[in-house]
């Protein structure tokens, strides 16, 4: 699989959808460099394909089997841009709120630079805001 796109789809549908965060070392090079796009403070965070796994792992751990949808997958060269929407349920603390067993929606956006048949780097922006205020509603019993 040479096509930058269909590695970043088979990449969500197989590794950040939750499915098999195992075969994350399939599709993501040694180390990716992964930008976390955020307005407080941008953060880049050098991540390993096992460490990939790991954060994926700990999302299923916070939200359950969340279900993962592709929204938008479009590609020019070597960057791949992917839109999607995660329904999970909040089971552990998260961003200082207690669980509550409550539907949680997470949207987010990425940018993937595929180098070689492998994702190589990417930048990442999550509604935060959002989620932190389906939390607080929560948590309040809104």
């Amino acid at each position: 699989m040479d096509d930058p796109k269909q590695i970043v789809k088979a990449f969500l549908d197989e590794v950040r959808s939750g499915a098999r965060p195992e075969r994350a070392a399939r599709f993501m090079a040694p180390e990716v460099l992964a930008h976390q796009v955020v307005s407080e403070e941008e953060v880049t965070v050098h991540r390993t394909p096992d460490q990939y796994a790991q954060h994926v792992q700990d999302m299923l751990d916070a939200y359950g089997p969340f279900t993962f949808r592709i929204d938008e997958l479009i590609a020019d060269g070597d960057r791949v841009y992917a839109r999607w929407t995660q329904h999970g349920t909040h089971l552990v603390e998260v961003e200082g709120f207690a669980p509550t067993g409550k539907p949680v929606v997470e949207v987010a956006s990425a940018v993937y630079r595929v180098e070689d048949g492998r994702i190589a780097e990417y930048w990442i922006q999550i509604a935060r805001l959002g989620l932190i205020e389906q939390l607080r509603r929560n948590a309040l019993g809104e």
